[in-house]
């Protein structure tokens, strides 16, 4: 059985970490990126009828301005994010089990919605959304990439993919578990295998990984 390599931020490395070693995987972490927040002023809120969350991490590093926010519902892509809004005191209305396109076709049209975001975000370009940019992932310079031999990669983001990439060398024994086909995309070719989740979540995610971690055979 290989290895598998985990190369997305904490805390949702360390998340990452436990489930993987919950399915019996043995793992290797190497983040790429140190998520930290990014000053922001706060809009009115009364101008708005939801916040719209891509991402828990605008729950963590959004600061003591998501107070004047906890009166609107939010709609969340992801349970994971959901669940760090209610743990930080918000009432969550929408939890979307894809990405954010597949969120906002569930809300009703006419609502207007902040989105507190990352810097590397989606743009959809949906007029109901107005965007604050509250944390951004810096990248490690040099994070110490271990020998991309007899592994596989789980890679989270196209970010990580196209970091991923500019790190590696030779990599041909090495496998790509991919979180969406742009994810998959941005890691560049010259990989053993590339294959991507059925779900772009972390537990799709994981047992794409786990299945070629039992399934591609060390060279």
């Amino acid at each position: 059985m290989r290895k598998l390599l985990l190369i997305r931020p904490e805390p949702g490395l360390s998340a990452s970490a436990v489930h993987a070693h919950a399915m019996g995987l043995e793992v290797t972490c190497c983040p790429l990126f140190l998520v930290e927040p990014v000053a922001w002023e706060a809009p009115d809120p009364a101008q708005f009828d939801g916040l719209m969350l891509t991402s828990a991490n605008a729950v963590r590093h959004g600061g003591p301005q998501l107070e004047f926010f906890k009166t609107l519902p939010v709609h969340a892509v992801g349970a994971a994010t959901a669940a760090a809004a209610r743990e930080a005191g918000f009432g969550v209305e929408t939890i979307g089990a894809g990405d954010v396109v597949d969120l906002l076709g569930d809300i009703p049209p006419g609502l207007r919605l902040l989105h507190l975001a990352g810097e590397d975000h989606r743009s959809t370009g949906d007029p109901r959304v107005d965007r604050r940019i509250v944390y951004r992932s810096a990248t490690i310079a040099d994070p110490q990439l271990p020998p991309l031999e007899n592994l596989v990669v789980a890679v989270h983001s196209p970010r990580a993919g196209q970091r991923l990439a500019e790190l590696a060398k030779a990599h041909d024994a090495t496998s790509i578990a991919a979180i969406s086909t742009a994810a998959a995309d941005a890691s560049g070719s010259g990989w053993e295998r590339v294959e991507v989740a059925g779900e772009p979540n972390d537990n799709s995610l994981l047992a794409l990984a786990a299945r070629l971690c039992h399934t591609s055979s060390p060279k």
